[in-house]
């Protein structure tokens, strides 16, 4: 395999430091960067997702992702690359979309807006509000007391 198209995984252009919201509050933690710039709804990142046992609770665990549109969600996976440093935000501080093929368990990651190199890549997690390890970044992202 000589390229992105044909690679499973890839995210030469991405690369993982400490975020810039982590705070003393909710402690340090990592988040992904950009490396190079990138223009609305190019592919930043691709990856696959290994599903864990039925029974895992995901719900205090940051680093495993709802694998399913089922509510409450009962699939969890652990996904490639830097997809698992993609720090949620609030839906207009946005920069990327995950594109998620269940049935392939793979994904994509697209630019949602013009990114420039060295800018913190954020999506909105859909479990934030409900996922008990993120308590002390909801309460950041959405402006809570």
């Amino acid at each position: 395999m000589s390229n992105k198209e044909e690679s499973k995984v890839w995210s030469e252009f991405v690369c993982v430091k400490q975020s810039s919201i982590a705070t003393s509050e909710i402690g340090n933690f990592d988040g992904a960067f950009a490396t190079k710039d990138f223009k609305e709804g190019e592919l930043i990142e691709r990856g696959v997702m290994r599903r864990l046992p039925m029974g895992f609770d995901g719900h205090k665990c940051e680093e495993v992702f709802t694998w399913s549109d089922e509510r409450p969600n009962k699939t969890w996976a652990m996904g490639s690359g830097c997809a698992p440093y993609y720090n949620t935000t609030s839906k207009d501080r946005e920069n990327t979309h995950m594109v998620r093929y269940f049935d392939e368990n793979r994904f994509e990651i697209f630019a949602k807006k013009d990114i420039k190199a060295g800018d913190e890549l954020f999506h909105t997690y859909i479990s934030l509000e409900w996922r008990e390890c993120f308590a002390g970044i909801d309460k950041i992202v959405n402006n809570k007391d």
